[in-house]
């Protein structure tokens, strides 16, 4: 990613970067003098860091750790810092760069999320406590540091430094977890609320594991991966035929389908017992790996928050896209401005420069979000807003969708669903996730249209509104639904219908190619066994009306005059989640091909089975 000179904020902070006291400079930023360490763990293992420091500085400088399993490589000796970082660069800071055990050039056993320590256990090691004794060694070692460390980093490294409040060192005085991968099971990157992310799981775990356990290159063939899962009849033919059991990740989504222990104890959110340190979360609305994470993140530290350190940012991003420059755009949408710009130079570089080294007034909103529908950024010291207030969006016969419920004694709407034929999660071909051109950091914001009259796809929309309507807190949908099977999975889309003339919409004229456009804003998947509990699966009865409720996160988000508000309900989102067998059994890791069957799905909509979505509305204007 090149620095772009148009661009007015990184302009500026090319400038400022060029008054830094002190420092030798070059085009774009001081330069910064390289050093390669090995830090002693409290067991013996010792863990790789590049450190790099201001050519030239004068007076102490805080240090920035990022812990890594992607490879530490920081940047060449008399060289300036990357675009991400340089407008951090410019107030002056000690950057160190670490390989978490057992990837690239530190020693130890490399561990897939490796679980928190049990309680009680002191002799054991785990993120946090690497995460101790690193910066202790730092603050010891590193010459010219003000004894002051922030931590920050993205996906896997966000979950790293979130970590750090579990076994908090003194020396840690502000940290950013951005896009963390809170919770695998729930939400984030393996499972959400169930359903297994087949395609994410099965390549990120060989991209990660592949060479340790022997295995070659990844064995996907053809140029769609649709294709390429769809010819294995189970997911356990996938794991049996590619060798998957191999990689340590992969038996453990088999030997634990469930949420159980082993994923409870990899959750952030389930073993952070206090919040000390000044905490600056991020996320994206449309971050295609870690949705879950930065929201379950903030909520977690919430109810500990009494010193008003706990901070949330969330804007118009794909996974981990506010950390480079730009941000203008997210796959068809405009956001009118250079949001990641905004972030890095207004948000992330006054955070820590204010914990990090006393400068600024300190006056951080508790939240800031960006408004999708306006492309406006939002402040608030609440979340959700104390204004918003509770509504229903109810399924209406006719297809139809409304804030008025369903009076009608019965009434229900049914489809097929087919495990031979599985709804795609985006337009086809579907590349392997993260190849050349592959399409992946975009799909959450595909033109919908694309299942448009597939038969096992259900909709429901309003009217076009007559006035703005703005949601701000958590979407939850609530479904009263039948099968003739005995398990299903619920797919719910909660989608932007934009007009199909541009004579009333200022957006539809600006850019006629969105006449229709049909934006998915929030959506997500449950499985149907888990309906009474997470940890225990459950057979569905077969025609026997049950309740779900399949959680779509918080969104702030405005429905424009003119828009429609459209809800879709599916049973497959294929290749990124396995199929149901829509046949109970214990395991789906260890399904048969014959367990594999069509079912039909009904959803209701009457009075006394109100299927509906759960939204925070704010007052209009």
């Amino acid at each position: 990613m090149r620095l772009v000179i148009r661009r007015p904020l990184l302009a500026a902070l090319i400038l400022a970067a060029a008054a830094m006291p002190g420092c030798a400079q070059q085009r774009g930023g001081p330069v910064f003098d390289r050093r390669e360490v090995m830090i002693p763990m409290r067991d013996g293992v010792k863990l790789f860091a590049v450190i790099m420091t201001p050519r030239g500085a004068t007076g102490p400088l805080p240090i920035l750790l990022t812990r890594t399993p992607y490879g530490a490589r920081g940047w060449p000796a008399g060289e300036a810092a990357p675009p991400q970082d340089a407008a951090l660069a410019a107030d002056g800071y000690i950057f160190v760069q670490e390989d978490i055990r057992g990837r690239y050039r530190s020693q130890g056993t490399f561990v897939m999320n490796r679980p928190n320590r049990a309680p009680g256990d002191t002799a054991g090691v785990d993120e946090s406590t690497d995460t101790y004794d690193t910066v202790d060694w730092l603050v010891k070692h590193v010459p010219g540091n003000n004894g002051r460390v922030g931590l920050y980093g993205i996906s896997y490294p966000g979950w790293l430094t979130e970590e750090a409040l579990i076994d908090p060192h003194p020396a840690v005085k502000a940290i950013s977890p951005q896009a963390p991968m809170t919770d695998t099971w729930m939400g984030d990157d393996f499972f959400h609320q169930g359903a297994f992310r087949q395609s994410y799981g099965f390549e990120y775990s060989w991209l990660m594991e592949a060479g340790e356990v022997g295995l070659g290159a990844m064995p996907i063939t053809g140029h769609d991966t649709y294709t390429w899962y769809l010819s294995f009849p189970s997911l356990a033919a996938l794991g049996d035929s590619t060798g998957a059991l191999r990689l340590p990740t992969w038996r453990r989504f088999v030997r634990n389908p469930a949420y159980d222990s082993v994923w409870r104890r990899r959750a952030f959110e389930r073993v952070v017992k206090g919040l000390s340190i000044p905490t600056l979360t991020v996320g994206g609305f449309w971050d295609q790996e870690d949705l879950y994470g930065p929201q379950a993140t903030f909520e977690a530290l919430e109810k500990f928050d009494t010193a008003g350190m706990n901070h949330l940012v969330i804007g118009p991003w794909y996974h981990g896209e506010w950390g480079f420059p730009g941000g203008e755009r997210l796959g068809n949408m405009d956001w009118g401005s250079a949001t990641s710009d905004t972030f890095l130079v207004k948000i992330q570089a006054p955070w820590f420069a204010y914990w990090l080294k006393g400068e600024g007034d300190g006056r951080f909103p508790e939240v800031r979000m960006f408004n999708g529908g306006t492309d406006r950024w939002g402040s608030f010291e609440h979340w959700p807003p104390r204004e918003a207030r509770p509504r229903e969006l109810y399924l209406r016969s006719g297809g139809g969708l409304s804030f008025e419920p369903p009076r009608a004694r019965s009434g229900f709407d049914s489809y097929v669903s087919d495990p031979a034929n599985p709804v795609p999660y985006r337009p086809r071909p579907v590349e392997i996730t993260y190849s050349p051109g592959s399409r992946w950091r975009r799909w959450m914001t595909e033109d919908q249209r694309f299942v448009d009259g597939r038969p096992d796809v259900r909709t429901w929309r309003t009217a076009p509104l007559t006035a703005d309507v703005t949601i701000a807190g958590d979407v939850v949908a609530k479904l009263f639904a039948a099968t003739t099977g005995s398990d299903a999975d619920w797919v719910v889309k909660l989608i932007d219908q934009y007009p199909d003339s541009g004579a009333d919409d200022p957006e539809v004229r600006a850019h006629p190619e969105m006449a229709g456009y049909e934006l998915m804003v929030a959506g997500d998947i449950m499985r149907g066994r888990y309906r009474e509990s997470w940890e225990r699966a459950e057979p569905i009865p077969p025609g026997r009306v049950e309740a779900y409720t399949v959680a779509l996160h918080d969104q702030y988000y405005t429905f424009r005059r003119g828009h429609r508000i459209m809800v879709q309900v599916q049973s497959t989102w294929f290749p990124l989640y396995d199929r149901n067998p829509q046949t109970f059994v214990p395991n789906i890791f260890l399904a048969p091909p014959g367990a594999y069957r069509k079912a039909t799905e009904s959803i209701y909509r009457s009075a006394a089975r109100p299927s509906h979505l759960e939204l925070m509305v704010l007052p209009g204007p």
